[in-house]
């Protein structure tokens, strides 16, 4: 087992006090076999008056937090440690029915898995369908978990990975004619493609561990991270990280799940004022093992 600590901060700043509404963070982990939290804690500035936990549909942990007085500054830290067991590709075990692609799944789980399967963002040329279906072999067999694999690896290596200052996550159809995008741009284009070819696919919230942040080439380290997760018969949900290339949870911290990332925001909250008063935003995250100590400025 791997000891994580996470250390996220987040700093608005506005050119006047102004007063704040209620903001839900997404940053306990979820407790499961591969990962079990240890500690969590949030402080905040100004200090909250109020902090009340949910489970939203999807059984994430969600923190609603309500604020006494008005302020120019609002300041988020949340502080999480937890065991970590890395469950690799070849630990993937996939039913027998289902270990060539295509297969179907049991009747009993499609009801659960179909708003999963559906495909959610418009694609009237079926561009990502397209795209996705190169990857089955024609003629041959198409070993299921050899299919996912190259998908994921064919964005680690196809696509230019750029960090992006503006709100929300691109289409996967621009995406695929970009060429490019943000880790939430990745997982969400993987997701479509495998929707596309009749899987279940949901978009996972976390952070990512950089064992070496100077010319590492893992990417998406010093922000939240995102992935997906494809659900196998057999395997159950597994991970699979376009960004990086990962297929299994190995430095993959998972916070929440959801259909769709909209439902997947780390934090969100409102204010009462101009567009004017925001002054600016800084995020600092630092994922540490027992062994060594990242710093992001």
């Amino acid at each position: 087992m791997t000891i994580f600590s996470v250390r996220h901060v987040t700093s608005y700043r506005y050119r006047r006090e102004v007063d704040f509404g209620e903001h839900r963070l997404m940053f306990r982990p979820r407790d499961s076999f591969d990962q079990r939290l240890i500690e969590a804690s949030l402080t905040t500035y100004p200090e909250q008056s109020h902090v009340r936990w949910i489970h939203d549909v999807f059984g994430n942990c969600v923190a609603l937090v309500d604020f006494p007085r008005p302020s120019s500054e609002l300041r988020f830290e949340t502080w999480i440690t937890l065991d970590h067991e890395p469950q690799l590709a070849p630990d993937i075990r996939i039913d027998d029915a289902a270990l060539t692609y295509p297969f179907s799944y049991d009747k009993d789980e499609i009801a659960d898995l179909a708003p999963a399967m559906q495909r959610h963002y418009p694609d009237s040329g079926d561009e990502v369908g397209r795209w996705a279906r190169q990857f089955v072999r024609v003629g041959h067999t198409t070993e299921t978990g050899h299919l996912l694999m190259t998908l994921c690896y064919a964005i680690r290596e196809s696509f230019v990975y750029a960090r992006r200052h503006e709100h929300g996550t691109q289409t996967p159809l621009q995406t695929l004619q970009l060429r490019s995008g943000t880790c939430r741009d990745f997982a969400l284009l993987m997701m479509e493609a495998a929707r596309s070819l009749g899987l279940a696919a949901r978009f996972v919230t976390g952070y990512v561990y950089v064992p070496d942040r100077d010319g590492s080439t893992v990417l998406g380290g010093g922000s939240t991270h995102a992935w997906c997760q494809i659900y196998l018969p057999g395997a159950g949900w597994a991970e699979f990280d376009p960004t990086n290339g990962i297929v299994g949870n190995r430095d993959l911290i998972r916070v929440a799940v959801a259909r769709d990332p909209r439902q997947a925001i780390p934090l969100s909250g409102s204010y009462d004022g101009n567009s004017s008063d925001f002054e600016g935003l800084t995020v600092q995250v630092n994922v540490t093992t027992r062994q060594s100590w990242l710093t992001e400025g």
